[in-house]
């Protein structure tokens, strides 16, 4: 590698020990390296010197050519005067002023001399001033590596409070490229530059900083953000192919009794074609040699349980145990239903394992693991434990994974000597994109279509003001016998207001639907979970007309007669949030409704996410439009974000050089998979050195 690049900041000409640990605290630059990677945020044409008689008001960025004539103090009433400079060309005069750092620049300045002032310019009192202008000397200005299109870099209130403003980065920018001699290593293969036809490293990297045009920077840009996915590609699927070559799977050999019994005389109902496709998918993962690490996606009511059982009964056929993993109790325990009903004919042994079970039960539920009489397990992270032990578990299956940090679902691989199958499963939409990033290294499936004889569900946005007319529908639908779900958000458990909210919302409601005629049930997270799966009992088995409750419900409560969602301010929720939340309704063959109910104040933000959740019933949409106003890092909270800490591409505006890169990287992997082809020898050196941070974790999706 280069090794110049190695050296501390300190060590550049300009830099010094104090400003060496400012840029190290405040933008983690250790290293020439790293300050070879600070790329600009945004460029300001600085092509154009204007004359002071042409000069308007306005919110840009101009540069003028004079001199300095005059310079006074102008004392003010409250606190420091300021420094006042006239400046002059042939064409006018305007004021250069600074509030700040006085002594230093007056001692600086040098009358009749000409220089390029470069700053915003207000008009004061008839006259133009620029407030605490960047001024070069002209002659200095005509020499300097300036480029055309002057870049900003990012910074922070403590880097110009301490005197490190854009031109001094600029400066170091400048210096580090006089010591390196601009000479860095080019890291992509010659073919691959002429097929995409990319400028060289050097070009791009020195055009990146340094502009000559518009043209040279969009050409710098491609390159750059093109071997930035590429490598993260290239990383992603190698680790795949290494999981595929090192760590062998069981060989699921037969589809035997159980699956063939339920599958021809049990299923409720016809399977989708996405269905199908997908299990096809995984059929063919479990019959190979290596160990399965699928994600399957699919929205909310696609029907991915009964796929989940359906690998489960594979398991089973071929002499394994399996186990489900959910992240709350209240899905667990929903999904241990869901299965035992569907299995209800088949002799299998199905329990459930929270950190509510009993003691007396769970001895049995250890007991029967290791002997190999329970075929199925379902629980929380309970089931992670070090005395949850298996006969010989085969297939894991991990519900809305991105719930559970990577340690956390490693322990599963430690429960037996070869590690089981693994499929992961998730409501929440994953843009392409993002998966492609994410979860490079998983194979993907998607159920993308719904169960017949579901009605897309109809979603209104009403203000607060109407809610006398939603009170009067809501009571329209509890007559024609149907349920109602009202979410409040309850966004951190801990926030009072938020649970006054709840407790508020309970009172009126109570007043304004009361018994006997109606009755009214009540979930929120400070309560005790029996009394909280009592309510949602009550519920879903029609004994209350209307459930109050914050997002605890958001994954998981299955009940077909509820038809109505209401969800209060709405615009205090996140677009893939109110997605959950709708796809609790609509799991019946009636027409279901999505009320969201907002106040009047709301931000350019939430009007887009309610237009969105309005317009569109497809969580992929949902997802890409989330994507675009979040940003992937809090589409996926922190465990999942470390992938994407990317210095210049953009996972949303660069999509289709993602998908490019993405191609290339299979491409040359297929060619050349361990990268030992003489034209693939640097490409191998600068993978093994980003890929040295080598953990178990990097086998572990």
């Amino acid at each position: 590698m280069n090794d110049i690049l190695q050296t501390p900041i300190e060590y550049l000409k300009g830099v010094g020990p104090s400003r060496g640990e400012m840029l190290r605290k405040e933008l983690s630059i250790h290293r020439y390296g790293d300050l070879l990677t600070l790329f600009p945020n945004r460029y300001i044409d600085r092509t154009r010197y204007y004359k002071i008689n042409e000069l308007q008001a306005g919110n840009t960025e101009v540069q003028i050519v004079g001199k300095i004539i005059h310079i006074k103090t102008v004392e003010q009433k409250k606190g420091r005067g300021r420094l006042v400079a006239t400046f002059v060309d042939e064409t006018g005069e305007m004021e250069l002023v600074w509030f700040q750092g006085q002594k230093w620049v007056r001692e600086s300045l040098k009358l009749n001399t000409p220089y390029v002032a470069f700053g915003k310019v207000t008009p004061f009192s008839g006259q133009f001033n620029m407030a605490h202008p960047e001024l070069e000397l002209l002659e200095e200005h005509k020499q300097s590596l300036r480029s055309a299109m002057q870049p900003v870099y990012p910074s922070t209130e403590k880097l110009t409070q301490r005197g490190i403003s854009n031109r001094s980065i600029n400066k170091m920018m400048q210096q580090l490229f006089v010591e390196t001699q601009a000479r860095f290593l080019e890291t992509l293969p010659a073919y691959l530059l002429d097929e995409l036809k990319l400028i060289p490293k050097n070009a791009a990297l020195f055009n990146i900083h340094f502009p000559k045009s518009q043209e040279l920077l969009a050409k710098a840009q491609f390159r750059l953000k093109f071997e930035e996915l590429f490598f993260i590609q290239l990383q992603l699927i190698t680790k795949n192919l290494i999981r595929k070559h090192k760590i062998k799977g069981h060989p699921f050999e037969k589809i035997g009794d159980y699956f063939n019994d339920f599958y021809q005389n049990h299923l409720p109902f016809e399977l989708t074609n996405a269905q199908k496709k997908v299990l096809k998918e995984i059929r063919n993962d479990l019959g190979s040699n290596a160990q399965m690490n699928r994600l399957l996606q699919g929205d909310v009511g696609s029907g991915k349980t009964i796929v989940a059982l359906l690998c489960m009964l594979i398991a089973l056929d071929n002499g394994f145990q399996s186990c489900l993993m959910a992240p709350t109790e209240i899905l667990a325990t929903q999904h241990f239903n869901g299965l035992t009903e569907l299995a209800k004919d088949l002799n299998i042994n199905i329990k459930l394992l929270t950190g509510s079970s009993k003691t007396s039960e769970r001895k049995i539920i250890h007991e029967q693991l290791e002997s190999g009489e329970l075929h199925i397990i379902i629980g929380t992270h309970a089931l992670l434990e070090d005395k949850v032990q298996f006969q010989n578990l085969g297939l894991a299956i991990i519900d809305e994974q991105h719930r559970f940090g990577v340690e956390q679902r490693s322990k599963l691989w430690k429960k037996n000597d070869i590690p089981p199958h693994v499929l992961v499963m998730t409501a929440t939409p994953i843009p392409r994109t993002l998966a492609m990033s994410l979860y490079g290294d998983l194979d993907i499936s998607v159920i993308d279509e719904l169960p017949p004889g579901r009605k897309p569900i109809q979603t209104v946005h009403r203000y607060d003001s109407n809610r006398l007319k939603v009170w009067k529908f809501l009571k329209d639908e509890i007559a024609k016998g149907r349920q109602i779900y009202i979410v409040y958000p309850l966004i951190n458990e801990s926030e009072k207001m938020d649970y006054k909210d709840l407790m508020d919302g309970y009172e009126s409601i109570s007043r304004d639907f009361p018994l006997p005629q109606y009755s009214v049930s009540m979930v929120h997270g400070q309560m005790k979970a029996a009394d909280k799966e009592a309510e949602m009992q009550r519920f879903a088995a029609g004994k209350t007309n209307i459930m109050i409750a914050t997002t605890v419900i958001e994954v998981g409560v299955n009940v077909p007669n509820a038809s109505v969602m209401v969800i209060e301010s709405a615009e205090r929720f996140g677009l893939s949030q109110l997605h959950q939340l709708r796809g609790r309704v609509g799991r019946g063959a009636e027409q279901s409704y999505c009320i969201l109910m907002t106040s009047h104040k709301l931000s350019n933000d939430s009007k887009t996410r309610l237009e969105t959740m309005c317009r569109t019933n497809d969580g992929f949409e949902i997802a890409e439009v989330d994507l675009k106003l979040r940003g992937p890092g809090d589409l996926m909270g922190t465990q999942q974000s470390g992938v994407l800490n990317l210095q210049i591409a953009d996972l949303v505006r660069d999509r289709d050089i993602l998908q490019i890169a993405r191609h290339e990287a299979m491409k040359l992997l297929k060619k050349d998979a361990s990268m030992t082809l003489p034209e693939h020898q640097t490409l191998r050196m600068v993978f093994i050195e980003m890929s040295k941070k080598k953990t178990i974790w990097n086998y572990i999706s």
